[in-house]
């Protein structure tokens, strides 16, 4: 039986370390490193690369970051009951750079919250049951956990821990995304640069690069263009980096990174001509 949100709701999040893996070296996190002093959004759901959690759990957490944060949210961290290896993989291959992925590999932080559930009869072992919630300085807020029926406990429901449902809590009056897609090909400049303007305005993007099956005749047929890149916003055309960069707004000039060495090389060198 899992317990309620209103049991969990005022109370603190268990006390654990977790065994992360990212840029390929290892760490370890600590809940207080995650939530002390901090409104974290937190996802949990059964497994990573999972269809469910691939097609949906994690793909819109990843969407909506960017807007949970304008609206006070520090950090979207996503747990599942599996090893650093896998969660780290997975991110990548989902290309969820807006997620803090966090590996509960031993199911501690889940059981502490109540949440380990027997999915043996699928060959998953103990897993997370899915829900989310919202935690302030390592206290949960709100929590939103899915319908679990003891009748069916190899159900997997997904109707109330989506990123829509907590930005709604969150921030009712706020406007979700719409998807963006680019249509872009390999080591074209002007999609580079629609890419840096999507990346500088926080904009999540998918990206289909041009291969032997995407080619110009499909980028016509899509889009009525030849040119690369092209890109869409809902369904609708936005066109290349142009029409991106107004659309958008350009993405903000950079000033180059002087290197505190080079900046040293710089004043030993003027010493020496005066």
């Amino acid at each position: 039986m899992l317990p309620s949100a209103a049991s969990l709701q005022g109370k603190p999040v268990p006390r654990v370390n977790f065994k992360t893996r990212a840029g390929g070296q290892s760490r370890d996190i600590s809940t207080d490193e995650l939530f002390k002093g901090k409104t974290v959004v937190v996802f949990a759901l059964p497994g990573a690369y999972t269809p469910t959690c691939s097609s949906a759990h994690l793909p819109r957490y990843n969407e909506l970051a960017q807007v949970m944060r304008r609206h006070g949210v520090d950090d979207i961290v996503c747990i599942s009951v599996n090893d650093a290896f896998v969660m780290d993989e997975w991110r990548r291959g989902q290309e969820a750079q807006h997620i803090t992925m966090i590996p509960d590999g031993n199911g501690e932080f889940t059981a502490g919250m109540g949440m380990l559930v027997d999915k043996r009869a699928h060959g998953l072992g103990q897993r997370s049951w899915r829900y989310s919630m919202l935690v302030r300085d390592g206290i949960v807020d709100t929590m939103f956990i899915e319908a679990y029926d003891e009748h069916d406990p190899e159900g997997d429901p997904f109707e109330v821990s989506d990123a829509d449902t907590m930005l709604r809590h969150i921030a009712p009056d706020a406007k979700a995304p719409e998807p963006v897609v680019m249509f872009s090909k390999p080591g074209c400049p002007y999609c580079a640069r629609a890419k840096a303007i999507l990346k500088a305005r926080g904009i999540a993007f998918t990206d289909i690069s041009q291969d032997n099956k995407i080619t110009t005749s499909v980028l016509r047929a899509v889009s009525g263009g030849t040119t690369w890149p092209q890109v869409f916003e809902g369904g609708r055309l936005i066109g290349g980096a142009e029409e991106v960069a107004a659309h958008f707004g350009p993405a903000p000039v950079l000033q180059p990174e002087v290197r505190p060495d080079a900046q040293a090389d710089a004043a030993s060198a003027g010493a020496h001509g005066a």
